[in-house]
């Protein structure tokens, strides 16, 4: 059969779509990853993730008739066991894919100082790097944090984005880079936190849902966190991505 080309917001949908076009399940799907997609800088300049799709060629395997051997009679009087042979199983250790941290918190370096330059403002940059989480911190210091930060964090979150697209571009393991300054993310998680209780306040007063602003996934994830084990209310989220934001709503905890 030959490969279909099906496009989709994601791979994961491109994925759905093909399945659904070929009539198959996913343990019958053969793809290869034509475009990877991006979700653009604030909705703009999105791409479609693209695969080639087709259903799996399975050869028959020949079957093999098995070969019974005639024993050959032995006097009971000179029976001999035979004794019991354990081949011992060969162990197979994985290898993993190493991970270059030195020359990646560089280019991290590098493309930052590259931007901040084009940007024309003076920034501190300090990194820490987590090889057991594949995580590089970046913590930055200067007097325009605020300038970087933007309005709820849009323009770090933005920053932070390119970043990881540049830094893992020619990477053959994907390294997560985190980027942070006058302890940003801490504060607004702990803002999310205390808005999720006020808002799960107001609905239990209320009894109606209460529907948030846009969020980005990490802060939609601090607000399901920060509700998880409400006993009266339960959270989900709507929309599509720029505009998809968390619903609070009341639990029906009638039995």
């Amino acid at each position: 059969m030959d490969f279909i080309e099906v496009k989709a917001k994601t791979i994961d949908d491109a994925i759905t779509d093909a399945l659904v076009q070929l009539g198959i399940t996913s343990d019958q799907l053969d793809y290869e990853v034509i475009e990877k997609g991006s979700a653009g800088i604030l909705g703009l300049g999105r791409k479609d993730a693209v695969i080639r799709a087709r259903k799996k060629i399975v050869v028959p395997e020949k079957k093999v008739e098995p070969v019974v051997e005639k024993k050959a009679e032995i006097p009971v009087e000179k029976k001999v066991e035979k004794p019991v042979v354990v081949k011992e199983e060969k162990t197979v250790e994985k290898t993993s894919v190493h991970v270059d941290f030195s020359t990646l918190e560089k280019n991290v370096k590098e493309f930052l100082t590259q931007v901040f330059a084009a940007m024309q403002i003076e920034v501190e940059i300090i990194t820490n790097v987590d090889e057991d989480n594949k995580v590089i911190e970046v913590e930055f210091k200067g007097p325009d944090m605020g300038m970087l930060i933007g309005k709820r964090g849009q323009t770090l979150d933005s920053l932070q984005y390119l970043t990881n697209l540049a830094v893992n571009k020619q990477s053959d393991s994907y390294v997560k880079v985190k980027l942070d300054t006058e302890d940003y993310r801490k504060r607004r998680k702990e803002t999310l936190e205390n808005l999720a209780k006020n808002i799960a306040y107001k609905v239990k007063r209320t009894k109606r849902p209460v529907s948030l602003e846009p969020m980005n996934p990490f802060e939609r994830r601090v607000i399901h966190s920060a509700l998880q084990n409400d006993r009266y209310v339960s959270t989900h989220s709507e929309g599509e991505e720029p505009y998809r934001h968390v619903v609070v709503t009341l639990k029906d905890n009638r039995r």
